[in-house]
């Protein structure tokens, strides 16, 4: 029974730290490189409002 107890943690703390890092991830690399490539495609008018749209809510969220 502890057995199970103990290694639920862990895998509850393994599930936590992996969203985290995914959400780093995807934040730091995908994100940008998304906007780069709509950039070099010739879709400025599409890239242009997401990266607006995300600075207004990272301001707000900073804030906080």
């Amino acid at each position: 029974m502890l057995m199970l107890a103990v290694f639920g943690k862990l895998a509850v703390f393994a599930f936590r730290a992996a969203w985290g890092i995914t959400k780093i991830i995807v934040c730091f690399v995908f994100a940008p490189l998304f906007l780069i490539i709509l950039l070099i495609s010739g879709l400025v008018y599409i890239a242009f409002p997401i990266l607006i749209i995300v600075g207004i809510v990272g301001l707000v969220s900073s804030r906080a």
